[in-house]
């Protein structure tokens, strides 16, 4: 009896309001929720558009004032021919005149939701027991069955197979690297980015980049507040005998479904990891940048 009030206790302490709030919202603003963004005015008007042979990303900049991107052949992994024309600055009745006949859309990733298969170790599934054994204790959970910014498993893998679904904020406030910033370390070594990169080209360092080694093929980013998917396949480096590297660690990773690196080859680690040695598995790490970026859904398949 002791021992069940005493696990019951333990699991209640870690379901807190997961410190999102220390955020860079020191500065700006962030919805974690889009029941309560929904009463954003701003955040009704922005989002995708989908028209005759065109598509639009509308970005929230706050206080009524907007950027309209321009994708012609339809949105990004949906006919987008690569070619954009930006409008910035604007307010709500001029992205309506810009978008005009196009209907506002949402999205789904096709692997959002995708179950385990038969042998995969399920990181996470909005439950305690496997949230218990798989993450270091000092992680948070909401209590609405979320995990939290900062996670880092106990386990550790070498090459593996990975579903991860995540939630970035609604800052419209912020800019660059302040809105909605997360990454997911590969090993615990290799960052691939997550951002509130919604509209933006698509660089190293937005949503989808390998920091400092690759941009995507594409930005596949969703509006803010959209569950997003990553699927994720890595081969880890191979060293000889003699401890040299006689292979990179490779990786191709679907971001919403859509391919955005394939087989990949990453030279090292990238900055702000926690473990480098390339020789060893590492865990999966998903960064605290100071942003409520929440995530669900995570399971893996060992390739060893």
């Amino acid at each position: 009896m002791f021992k069940s009030l005493l696990m019951v206790i333990v699991a209640l302490s870690l379901l807190v309001v997961c410190l999102p709030v220390q955020a860079a919202e020191k500065k700006f603003r962030a919805w974690t929720d889009p029941a309560d963004a929904a009463h954003n005015p701003d955040f009704k008007v922005q989002g995708e558009y989908k028209g005759d042979g065109v598509g639009y990303q509308v970005i929230a900049l706050h206080k009524g004032r907007f950027t309209v991107v321009k994708c012609e052949g339809g949105l990004p992994g949906d006919g987008f021919n690569g070619k954009k024309q930006e409008t910035a600055d604007i307010d709500a009745a001029k992205v309506r005149e810009i978008v005009g006949s196009a209907k506002h859309v949402v999205r789904e990733s096709p692997t959002l939701g995708a179950k385990a298969p038969e042998g995969a170790m399920v990181l996470f599934d909005g439950t305690f027991a496997p949230f218990q054994a798989h993450w270091r204790d000092d992680n948070r959970m909401t209590a609405g069955g979320l995990l939290c910014e900062g996670a880092l498993t106990k386990d550790t893998f070498g090459s593996f197979t990975l579903h991860l679904e995540f939630r970035l904020p609604y800052m419209p406030e912020a800019r660059g690297q302040a809105r909605g910033n997360s990454g997911l370390y590969m090993q615990g070594r290799y960052e691939l980015q997550m951002l509130d990169s919604f509209g933006l080209a698509g660089m190293d360092n937005e949503c989808g980049g390998i920091y400092k080694i690759s941009r995507p093929a594409v930005n596949m980013c969703y509006p803010p507040l959209s569950w997003q998917t990553y699927d994720i396949d890595l081969t880890a480096a191979k060293f000889d005998s003699s401890g040299k590297k006689i292979a990179d660690t490779v990786v191709t990773i679907r971001h919403n479904g859509v391919v955005i690196h394939d087989h990949l080859a990453l030279p090292g680690p990238t900055p702000g990891g926690v473990n480098n040695n390339e020789q060893a598995p590492g865990p999966i790490f998903l960064q605290n940048h100071g942003n409520p970026v929440r995530y669900r859904n995570i399971w893996i398949t060992k390739k060893d």
